[in-house]
Order: structure tokens, then C-alpha cells, then sequence
């Protein structure tokens, strides 16, 4: 197994693609801290795995609250190999009608959420002496400039932070990357118009929207010793929809 023994923490963990990515990461020998802010949902969906998941309620904006989880795993688990910060959020707002709360919501969640888990979870890798491998969320958007604002913005901040990451934290054999997915089948793309919808469709070469596992299944991979050669880049996975 690609992941034997692994300890990985995981954002956004109760749907979607941070689901499915908890799922691969059991079936690869992990175990799996599944953090999300909605404590219901979350142990709900981790209920399956037994011991191999863990639910952990976690507001990745909250520096506290992250910070706790951290603690939560460096006091069980001792250590800590992996982290997925997976967690995102958006709202379908035009430029000129977006409220400042709107705006400080998604690029709290997705980039300052992203900042404030991957130094924490760095911190306990240094300190454990661990190489570890930090895996960010981005957006084909991000490159592309469709979406909202907000949206491109954040998640255009998350490629600038992994680049950061992977060279301030190769001396530490710590190896920092970022998954790039484009239109996916998750609940997130449940609230887009279905109008938008079958345009970006229509967009894809392949023909169809991703599914989670195949995100999945590609973060597996960046986790895993395969990708031991492999730092600072952005993974794309979009059907063909926009070439980096």
C-alpha cells in the first residue's frame, strides 16, 4: 500500500472530493485525520473506517482551531506525514455586486485556510523531523480567469503559497505541491446556474465534469514516495479543459 502507516491530516473532509480523497488514502494504508467545521457531517461520513479516520471539527480560518487539531494529532499520533488542504468554499457573486464579506469568506477559507494549516502542519514535520509532502488545492481557474473574482483570486494565491513552500521547506525534505482540478463533480458545483454549468461542459475536451476519485487518486500520488522527486508543482487534472 501506497501509503502504509502514513499519518495524514485532511481539510474539508465530510464531501467531494475530501471524502473521496479520505477513502483512498484508508484503502492505501493511511490513517486519516478527516477535518471539517460541521461536526455532524463529518463524523457521519468517517463513521466507515474505524480507527483508520478520525473525525476532527476544524475551522481552518481559525488559527486557534487549527492549531488545536495539530496538537490533537501530535498528542496521538506523535507525528505527522501528509497534509491535503482540501478545503474550499465560493459564491456565484459578479465582480461589481461582490459584498466584502463574500470576498473575505472565500479567500479566507481558501488561502488564508491554506496558510494556516500547511505552517502549523509544517511546523510539526520540522519538528518531528519528518519529510513530509504538503498538497494545496487550486483551480484551473486560477490560471484561466474564469470564475468569481474571489474565487480566481484565492486560488490563484494558492499556487504563489506553494511555490513559497516547496523552496523554503526543501531543506527540510518537506516536498510542497498543488492539485489543479478543474470542473468536478462535487456539491460546490451543485449552487453554479445550470446554464454556466453546460458551458464549461461543453469546454471540456473529454466531454464530462471529473469525479472525485480520480482527483483522489492523483493526490494519492503526490502523498505517496512516487512522488518523492517532486516538489513545487501544479498537477492538473481538468479533462483537457485548459492546458498549463
Amino acid at each position: 500500500m501506497k501509503l502504509n502507516n502514513k499519518i495524514a491530516f485532511v481539510t474539508g473532509a465530510a464531501q467531494g472530493m475530501g471524502a473521496a480523497i479520505v477513502r483512498e488514502f484508508v484503502a492505501e494504508g493511511a490513517i486519516v485525520y478527516a477535518a471539517d467545521i460541521n461536526e455532524e457531517a463529518i463524523s457521519a461520513s468517517v463513521a466507515e473506517y474505524g480507527d483508520k479516520a478520525r473525525a476532527v471539527v476544524c475551522n481552518v480560518m481559525d488559527e486557534a482551531s487549527v492549531q488545536a487539531a495539530m496538537q490533537r494529532i501530535s498528542d496521538e499520533a506523535g507525528r505527522l506525514d501528509v497534509l491535503v488542504n482540501n478545503a474550499g468554499t465560493g459564491s456565484v457573486d459578479s465582480f461589481l455586486d461582490t459584498p466584502v464579506e463574500h470576498w473575505d469568506r472565500v479567500v479566507g477559507v481558501n488561502l488564508k485556510g491554506s496558510f494556516l494549516c500547511a505552517r502549523e502542519a509544517a511546523r510539526l514535520m520540522v519538528n518531528g523531523g519528518i519529510a513530509g509532502s504538503i498538497i494545496n488545492f487550486s483551480s484551473t481557474g486560477a490560471v484561466t480567469g474564469e470564475g468569481p473574482s474571489h474565487y480566481v483570486a484565492s486560488k490563484a494565491g494558492v499556487m504563489g503559497l506553494t511555490r513559497s513552500l516547496a523552496r523554503e521547506l526543501a531543506p527540510q525534505k518537506i516536498r510542497v505541491n498543488t492539485i489543479v482540478p478543474g470542473p468536478t463533480d462535487t456539491p460546490m458545483m451543485a449552487g453554479i446556474p445550470d446554464e454556466w454549468m453546460q458551458s464549461m461542459v461543453a469546454a471540456i475536451p473529454l466531454g464530462r465534469l471529473g469525479q472525485p476519485a480520480e482527483i483522489a487518486r492523483a493526490v494519492v500520488f503526490l502523498a505517496s514516495d512516487d512522488a518523492s522527486f517532486v516538489t513545487g508543482q501544479n498537477l492538473t487534472i481538468n479533462g483537457g479543459s485548459a492546458f498549463l
